[in-house]
């Protein structure tokens, strides 16, 4: 069954950012009673950054659940003319995985990265590493084949403190993957897709994923941590993946869900990400 959502945040007087969230992935069902899709979920976080922007902002999103052999549909070239820019969600499938709703996705977004120059790219998780594969960079199991879980420490450069606006060395998120972009596009590896000149910054780095995220100046945008999970959210996800076999270290995963009550820095990130899409951070190159 096709899932297509619109919701508005705002009091009809605020600038409005308007992005479409590609869902590629449902939470479990008692996430998704208590706080809604994904792209809901990711609205009302980025509708409170917007709130607390200065001067405040409009949040106006369109939801797609895009995994077609769950039911989903994949949007149209079309259905981005009026939009500012899209969110690809996390996922419990393979960013490099060959899934025939993937290649659609992929397909659909290198001919929005073509004819559509002005469209912001934004992805988390699953989201980070499949825009990082368009742009040709390998998406691997990591070399230990352990996972990243729960409540962790991001390290930042200075390309990463100028997006958060911090002068911490450090920003604190949820994670939950094994799998991790290898090495960053470059122009080189991106089969024209990236000019020549074309900067591609990874903002911060763990002692398990080197590239957390990545920018290209007024194009891109992404985080391999969850900005918006909550311990709920947390619990429940590293219960699935238990479940389903896909995590065997157990003394792994109860380290990971002691941590889930810990704060930590999404709020900051879905902040970065607004600016991002609202046009504030021209100065970093």
């Amino acid at each position: 069954m096709e899932k297509h959502e619109h919701e508005v945040t705002g009091d009809g007087q605020l600038p409005v950012v308007r992005m479409i969230v590609l869902e590629t992935d449902e939470p479990h069902r008692e996430t998704q009673s208590r706080r809604g899709t994904f792209g809901e979920i990711l609205h009302h976080h980025f509708a409170a950054a917007g709130k607390a922007h200065d001067p405040p902002l409009g949040i106006e999103t369109d939801r797609r659940f895009i995994v077609t052999e769950n039911g989903g549909t994949m949007p149209k070239f079309s259905d981005f003319e009026d939009c500012h820019a899209l969110l690809i969600t996390g996922s419990v499938y393979d960013a490099h995985g060959d899934n025939p709703w993937i290649l659609e996705l992929l397909d659909l977004l290198k001919k929005l990265w073509i004819h559509h120059p002005k469209l912001l790219f934004s992805g988390v998780c699953f989201g980070h590493q499949l825009i990082c594969r368009l742009l040709g960079a390998e998406i691997a199991r990591s070399p230990s084949g352990d996972w990243e879980l729960g409540h962790s420490a991001i390290n930042l450069n200075d390309i990463g403190k100028c997006l958060f606006r911090t002068e911490d060395d450090k920003v604190y998120l949820h994670q939950m993957h094994q799998d991790q972009v290898v090495e960053p596009p470059t122009p080189s590896s991106s089969n024209g897709l990236l000019g020549p000149e074309t900067k591609v910054k990874v903002w911060g780095w763990s002692d398990h994923t080197k590239v957390q995220g990545i920018y290209i100046r007024d194009r891109v945008f992404t985080a391999q941590a969850h900005l918006a999970f909550d311990q709920g959210m947390v619990l429940k996800q590293i219960e699935m993946r238990v479940e389903s076999g896909c995590i065997e270290d157990m003394e792994h995963a109860d380290e990971a869900a002691e941590t889930a009550d810990l704060e930590h820095d999404g709020e900051m990130v879905a902040a970065a990400i607004l600016r991002f899409f609202h046009g504030n951070d021209t100065s970093i190159e």
